[in-house]
C-alpha cells in the first residue's frame, strides 16, 4: 500500500516527506517558483532603484509589501502570535529558527519594528536578493576572516544599525535546518546583544519547513505557518558568566515550540498570554 503525502504526515515525519511526493505534487512544487521569483525580482528591483534616492527607513512600507506579497504568492497562510511584552517602541534582537530562504519574510510583518538582517557576505553576490540586501545595509558576516576580526566586524555592523534606531533579525543556527528541528546556536550574536544591552525576542516559526526546505526544489502552497514571538529576554545587567544560561534559555524557548509542533502536542497553538495578539496574513 502506497502512503500518500499529507500535511499531517509531513509534520510528524518531516525528514521523510520528500520521498512521498507524487509527480503532480512535484510539478506544482516546481511551478510555484515562477510567481515567487517574478514577485521577488519586480519588488526588489523597485526597492533597489528607490534606495538610490531614499533611506531604507523611508521605504519600510514597500519592504512590508514585498514580504507580505512573497508569502501570498507562495500560497502560505501565516498567523502571528506576539507576546504583549514585545514593545513596538523598543529595539530588539529578534532570534529566529532558520528554515529556508524566505525566513525574513515570515517574521517581518509580525511587529512594526524596522528589522535589519545579518547575512553571510558571500550571499551578497546572489543576483537581486544579495544585491538588494547589501544595498539595504544588511550586516555582513565574514567566514573567510580570522575569528576575532570577523566578530569585531559583525559587532561594528550591528552597532551601526542600532545607532540608527533599528532592531536586528538573526538566525543563530548559522545554517538552515535539514530535519525541521532547531539546531545548536552559535554564541557570537548573543555576545553582541549582551555588549549592546539589546533585549532578545525568541521567534519560533512552525510550518515553514513544510513549505520549502533545504536541498529540495519544491514549494508546497496552502500550508499553515505560525510565528510565535515570546517574552523578551533582557541582557542588560547580566555578567559574562550568565550568558551561556541565557543562550540555553532562548534556544529552549524556540525548540520547545518547534518540537511541540512536530510531536503533535495540543499546546503548540496555545496563547502565549491572555493578552497576546493574534493576527493572520
Amino acid at each position: 500500500m502506497t502512503q500518500q503525502n499529507h500535511p499531517k504526515a509531513d509534520r510528524l515525519h518531516p525528514q521523510r516527506a520528500s520521498r512521498r511526493l507524487s509527480p503532480l505534487q512535484k510539478l506544482v512544487g516546481l511551478s510555484m517558483w515562477a510567481p515567487g521569483v517574478a514577485w521577488l525580482t519586480t519588488v526588489m528591483g523597485t526597492l533597489m532603484v528607490a534606495q538610490r534616492f531614499f533611506e531604507a527607513d523611508q521605504l519600510e512600507w514597500l519592504t512590508r509589501v514585498y514580504t507580505r506579497g512573497q508569502l501570498l504568492v507562495l500560497g502560505t497562510r501565516v498567523e502571528y502570535v506576539v507576546h504583549p511584552d514585545v514593545d513596538p517602541k523598543r529595539q530588539y534582537m529578534f532570534v529566529q529558527n532558520h528554515v529556508n530562504m524566505i525566513d525574513h519574510c515570515t517574521v517581518y510583518a509580525a511587529t512594526p519594528h524596522f528589522k535589519q538582517g545579518v547575512e553571510l557576505a558571500s550571499h551578497f553576490e546572489v543576483p537581486f536578493y544579495g544585491w538588494f540586501m547589501r544595498q539595504r545595509g544588511t550586516v555582513a558576516v565574514y567566514r573567510d576572516r580570522p575569528a576575532r576580526e570577523a566578530q569585531q566586524s559583525l559587532s561594528d555592523g550591528v552597532q551601526r544599525e542600532v545607532d540608527k534606531g533599528h532592531s536586528i533579525l538573526v538566525f543563530p543556527e548559522g545554517t538552515r535546518t535539514v530535519t525541521g528541528r532547531v539546531g545548536p546556536f552559535r554564541n557570537g550574536l548573543f555576545r553582541i546583544a549582551h555588549q549592546l544591552g539589546l533585549p532578545i525576542v525568541p521567534v519560533s516559526v512552525t510550518g515553514m519547513f513544510e513549505v520549502m526546505r533545504k536541498g529540495e526544489p519544491y514549494v508546497h502552497p496552502g500550508r499553515r505557518v505560525t510565528v510565535y514571538l515570546d517574552r523578551p529576554v533582557e541582557t542588560r545587567g547580566l555578567n559574562k558568566q550568565e550568558l551561556p544560561q541565557l543562550i540555553k534559555q532562548v534556544h529552549r524557548t524556540i525548540a520547545e515550540r518547534v518540537d511541540a509542533y512536530y510531536d503533535g502536542a495540543p499546546s503548540v497553538h496555545s496563547q502565549l498570554d491572555d493578552s497576546s495578539s493574534h493576527r493572520r496574513a
